[in-house]
């Protein structure tokens, strides 16, 4: 009997052994070919020359196996001495699935290579591909799982909610932002949203499969900024860890770096930063050597930074360094036509978290409008928790349970007393169709259709009207 690997052959199969195994591959495939050491044609058989579509098969015999077969890879086994166990080959707009062996003589040269064709319609092989997508799709929403778990981020930017003209304004930018790798500076008052907005830019942009890393400056003694930063060296003070320990920037490398409330950054501190932002290094604390680092750095603070460098409580230079692209996220006030689609969004992650289901009328959003919201939207989120905790209507809020929670000090006033100087009347009705447009607006919850009807005008001049007023 011929050994399969002998001392002389020891590179594959014998040609004894194809033709002792060939019957059987022929019976199983939908076609079968051989060729030589030089590529060409020494058998096929009938089934396959219909799949060809060849009348005469002794005329293909001795012929070079690409003129009969042109997109064949038969050479390519001959000469490699290689096996090809599964292809897809295109003859004639049809795909077949091939397998191609190479077989020896005794000393171990190639003598040529059968091929058979396994299937000649990729339909069997559906299922699976379809397994093999599945599993690579339920493994990339681990692999995404787990980044956000370690180090990642939770929300995206239809996470940041609102469809009024400053609210689209603010996505534009944040969209603008994610597409370019640069410093990002966010502007806004507590509670509007800075953090979901930094999360949000990181998550679209190039290097979102990479870390997320966030650091609250207002959070930290000033004493433990450096470190909290930079690292610390082992041995760098007493008490100090005697491994490395890794700062936020070098945690961040490749990813996003977040400063929330980097206007409360004392100014020593600030040099280092500006520098670190500069060279892309930092010297970890006690350390003489020098990490390379690469952060997309996106800022934030409640304060007004001009200001502060006027008065000498921040650096202009990294301010300037910080402020590449500025996005101003204008407070809750200012954006009082997205109260409806703000409170859909915050009663469905509540009642989400609690397992129950509420509502709130357009009485209810509209006394909602009447107050002046220095909180934003967290204030905003704590209100609708404490009017379902008081509702005695099943989850459905209307005017009287928010009035009920809403605090009183801060409503909005749409009078006063006090004179007002004269102005134009141009400028006068455009006010008043201002506010009788917002007030439609929060009257429908945010939809433009029903607005529009409430306003006794069609969509289109309305969205006109809009545009206008942005």
């Amino acid at each position: 009997m011929t050994k399969l690997f002998n001392d002389k052959n020891k590179s594959g199969l014998t040609r004894d052994l194809i033709e002792a195994l060939f019957p059987m591959f022929e019976e199983a495939s939908a076609g079968a070919i051989a060729v030589d050491q030089d590529g060409c044609i020494t058998w096929i058989n009938h089934s396959y020359g219909r799949l060809l579509g060849l009348t005469d098969l002794e005329g293909a015999l001795g012929k070079p196996v690409r003129q009969v077969i042109p997109h064949t890879r038969m050479p390519e086994v001959v000469s490699s001495g290689k096996p090809l166990l599964l292809d897809i080959m295109e003859h004639d707009h049809q795909q077949l699935v091939v397998t191609r062996v190479p077989f020896f003589d005794d000393t171990g040269t190639v003598q040529g290579a059968v091929a058979f064709v396994l299937y000649d319609d990729l339909q069997p092989l559906t299922p699976l591909v379809a397994k093999y997508r599945r599993l690579h799709q339920d493994l990339a929403a681990a692999r995404k799982a787990l980044a956000k778990k370690a180090r990642g981020t939770r929300y995206s930017l239809g996470d940041f909610v609102g469809a009024s003209p400053p609210a689209l304004e603010v996505k534009r930018r944040a969209r603008l932002a994610a597409g370019r790798d640069m410093p990002v500076l966010l502007l806004g008052e507590t509670g509007t949203g800075k953090e979901v907005l930094a999360q949000a830019i990181h998550s679209v942009s190039a290097r979102a499969d990479k870390p997320f890393v966030g650091v609250n400056v207002a959070a930290i003694p000033d004493n433990l900024l450096e470190a909290e930063f930079f690292g610390v060296a082992p041995g760098a003070y007493t008490g100090a860890d005697r491994r490395n320990r890794e700062g936020k920037f070098q945690l961040a490398n490749g990813g996003t770096l977040f400063l929330d409330e980097v206007g409360d950054m004392p100014l020593p501190l600030q040099a280092k930063l500006l520098r670190a932002l500069q060279e892309g290094e930092v010297e970890p604390l006690g350390s003489n050597k020098v990490d390379q680092v690469d952060v997309r750095v996106i800022a934030a603070t409640s304060r007004n930074l001009e200001a502060m460098i006027e008065d000498g409580g921040f650096r202009s230079d990294l301010y300037y360094r910080l402020n590449v692209l500025e996005i101003p996220i204008p407070p809750l006030r200012e954006r009082l036509a997205d109260l409806g689609v703000l409170c859909e969004a915050i009663l469905g992650e509540i009642c989400e978290s609690l397992g129950m289901h509420a509502e709130i009328t357009d009485a209810g959003v509209s006394a909602l409008g009447s107050y002046d919201w220095p909180g934003n939207i967290r204030e905003l989120r704590n209100v609708l928790e404490r009017a379902l905790t008081m509702s005695e209507e099943g989850g459905l809020l209307d005017a009287d349970a928010v009035f009920k929670v809403l605090p009183k000090g801060r409503r909005r006033s749409h009078s006063s007393l006090a004179p007002q100087p004269i102005r134009p009347l141009a400028r006068t009705l455009a006010d008043a169709e201002a506010q009788a447009i917002e007030e439609a607006l929060v009257a429908s919850r945010g939809n433009r259709t029903r607005a529009a009807k409430l306003l006794g005008i069609s969509r289109s001049v309305l969205y006109e009207k809009l545009a206008k007023m942005s």
